[in-house]
């Protein structure tokens, strides 16, 4: 069976971590499966995708029997199996669509670490938070750069070190979560930003998700002569003239269904 189940109607796609019975703990077929289906998205016609989770919980960490293999690896197997889920969180870290991350019930590990790639995280208001690698005696190395740009050096220094599980309230009050509601309304909410990221140009998304990684803790005049041509690159483009001409003509762009 899939680790996944992917359901891609109109301009929006669903990927749900598709194991309950393990809490959708990461796996090496999980791993290789959401690479996959990141590497795939260009070209397909999404415009959002929502990350979600099966069950009772979006994501529990490592799998137990995974980890049983992982104690027997030597130092090569594991740069070669922590450099495939590297690469997958870089995947989905670097879509050029809007990330969608639906969570309910538990976000632990590496289950966090797929929060930090989201670009909006909804989460339910008793959801349960966790960089929780250090109990184990190991570290959250492989997400850490994306949950240290997500959350800030002073909340991962108390985070990853505490490796303590936190609510929802303090994920969101440290910006790993984004917007709470109860968990029955957990789609209705979604469904609030899919609404407005569908309005938005699909090229402006992804060259604004590119334009944050750029300029992210760098001053303004270091970037300023990339920011001065990015701006004239998309206002000259057929999709910022569009967008601007529909403002103007009051009418709705090309790109809003």
């Amino acid at each position: 069976m899939s680790s996944l189940l992917i359901d891609h109607s109109g301009p929006v796609v669903r990927v749900t971590l598709n194991r309950p019975d393990v809490r959708n703990a990461f796996n090496e077929d999980v791993i290789a499966e959401l690479a996959a289906w990141a590497r795939a998205v260009p070209g397909s016609g999404a415009r959002v995708a929502v990350l979600a989770g099966a069950g009772k919980a979006f994501c529990a960490g490592a799998d137990l029997n995974w980890m049983a293999k992982m104690v027997a690896y030597g130092r090569e197997e594991n740069i070669r199996d922590a450099s495939a889920m590297a690469a997958m969180f870089g995947a989905l870290d670097t879509l050029p669509i809007p990330l969608i991350g639906r969570i309910q019930g538990a976000a632990l590990g590496g289950g966090a670490g797929l929060a930090a790639v989201c670009d909006i995280v909804v989460a339910a208001e008793d959801a349960v938070f966790g960089f929780t690698e250090a109990k184990l005696g190991i570290l959250p190395a492989v997400i850490s750069p994306f949950a240290i740009r997500k959350i800030g050096v002073s909340a991962a220094r108390e985070l990853f070190l505490t490796a303590a599980r936190f609510d929802a309230a303090r994920a969101r009050e440290i910006g790993l979560v984004h917007a709470l509601a109860a968990e029955a309304d957990l789609d209705t909410a979604v469904d609030r930003y899919v609404r407005e990221l569908v309005t938005s140009g699909p090229e402006a998304i992804a060259g604004a998700k590119q334009l944050i990684a750029a300029v992210a803790y760098r001053a303004p005049s270091d970037v300023a002569a990339l920011t001065a041509e990015t701006i004239a690159r998309h206002r000259v483009s057929a999709e910022g003239q569009d967008g601007m001409r529909a403002f103007l003509e009051r009418r709705k762009a090309g790109w809003i269904a």
